[in-house]
């Protein structure tokens, strides 16, 4: 895969004005040597951190429960390839970013392929994805508060309680400055993990059922793997991570160890759970243990989910203020300007997702919806596009792309099975919002 531009390239390409994406040759962030904020600070052994920390979160605690749906069997094998095939289209995406330096986000890759069309396309879906997903640790840790009190409180002051510490974490401005937070991230949910297995180990169901494979029709069977296929969904915001780091062509070393780590520990952590609790094991597994072992593991966790849910609001306030002040002063300059919209748009990321959280009964599937809508094609589906991109326009044209026909091939079937992924999970889900009201199973809003 080319790694840079060619001369004609660089020449051809076209400035987009003021709110597009600068000269592709062009660096994000440009040259911050005499600048008072410097965003280009991260190694790559920080971007893995920050991205194990916002990958390996709710998507490992609902594994267990999609081994039960479909086997073991099925199970393992679908998760080991997701792992195979994310670290596939990493290394496409990283090799789109740095023949593109100056694309930051999935809107500024989505103007590249498509043009003004696409850049808002994937903008917007960035933002909504990135907004579910805050959400999504916002429920997670209300659940956890709620477990570690007993139910002390009311659910909703729990998810404001963990919603304002989410914001703090969300309001540096650079991704360096959450780095180290990114460490303790990942040493929280790996100890999570650990101890629920070693809780689960300790403490086996009588009578536990466990299949190799299960019978079932598609749209439960499907749902079930949608928690292996969408554990997988952080690719959304490599663009964002990379621009942020000190050398971008370290990224796949990040990369490689993300898969590494997630498909090794989701591969571990979903048979333990799922040998000694049995096809009953709920999701989030942790609330098939023990109260106590429930509490600790809780407890330990929630730092995870409060980091997680602070890179996901920065990340979709980050590609808004990005967008905004792009090769303004304001981007690396402590303006009031910068600030008071920055600290804006992390409020306005939490708040939407603290009100979709809090009032909307079937949060938890239209999460499953916005996953299927964009982490189908940001994970999967638009790898292939980049390769098809670069090898047409950097390469040779139509015969580059017969000559490297594996290439070509691969990168077909990448979109393909994304448009799958896509329609299928969007089907499934709908029908599961539709099944929930026909069975009267869909609660009240603002509900304790």
């Amino acid at each position: 895969m080319m790694s840079s531009f060619t001369e004609e390239k660089k020449d051809a390409e076209a400035d987009s004005g003021p709110s597009g994406p600068p000269k592709a040759a062009e660096d994000v962030f440009g040259d911050e040597t005499n600048h008072d904020i410097r965003y280009k600070t991260l190694s790559w052994q920080f971007v893995s951190m920050l991205m194990i920390a916002e990958i390996v979160s709710n998507g490992m605690l609902s594994l267990p429960n999609a081994m039960a749906a479909v086997g073991i069997v099925p199970a393992l094998i679908l998760t080991i390839f997701l792992g195979i095939f994310g670290l596939f289209t990493a290394k496409l995406l990283i090799d789109f970013k740095l023949n593109h330096p100056g694309v930051h986000s999935m809107g500024d890759a989505g103007y590249t392929l498509f043009g003004p069309i696409g850049r808002e396309l994937l903008s917007a879906g960035t933002i909504i994805f990135a907004i579910c997903g805050t959400g999504s640790e916002l429920l997670s840790g209300q659940l956890a508060l709620s477990s570690l009190s007993d139910n002390g409180l009311c659910a909703i002051l729990f998810l404001l309680i963990f919603s304002i510490a989410t914001l703090l974490l969300a309001l540096p401005r650079t991704l360096g400055r959450l780095s180290w937070l990114g460490v303790f991230s990942v040493a929280s949910i790996t100890l999570c993990g650990i101890l629920a297995m070693v809780g689960a180990g300790t403490n086996p169901v009588p009578d536990r059922v466990l299949n190799a494979t299960v019978p079932n029709n598609f749209p439960n069977a499907f749902l079930a793997i949608t928690n292996p296929v969408f554990a997988y969904a952080g690719h959304f915001m490599f663009f964002i991570l990379i621009s942020e780091m000190s050398r971008p062509e370290d990224a796949m070393k990040a990369a490689w160890v993300l898969q590494g780590f997630s498909t090794t520990f989701y591969v571990v952590f979903s048979i333990v759970i799922y040998v000694y609790i049995g096809s009953t094991v709920a999701s989030p597994a942790l609330l098939s243990l023990p109260p106590v072992w429930s509490k600790i593991t809780f407890g330990i966790g929630l730092v995870n989910f409060l980091v997680a849910g602070g890179i996901y609001s920065h990340t979709a306030a980050k590609l808004v203020f990005v967008r905004l002040f792009r090769r303004s002063h304001h981007v690396h300059s402590h303006t009031f300007l910068g600030w008071f919209t920055w600290i804006f748009l992390c409020f306005a990321a939490v708040a939407i997702a603290f009100i979709f959280a809090a009032a909307v009964p079937i949060f938890s599937d239209l999460i499953s919806i916005s996953a299927s809508l964009f982490a189908s094609w940001y994970t999967y589906g638009l790898a292939g596009f980049f390769w098809l991109h670069d090898a047409y326009y950097l390469g040779g044209g139509e015969r580059e792309l017969k000559r490297r026909w594996f290439g070509t091939t691969l990168a077909v079937l990448t979109i393909v099975a994304g448009a799958f992924i896509c329609v299928a999970g969007t089907y499934v889900s709908i029908k599961l919002i539709v099944d929930a009201y026909r069975d009267g199973l869909v609660g009240k809003p603002f509900t304790c």
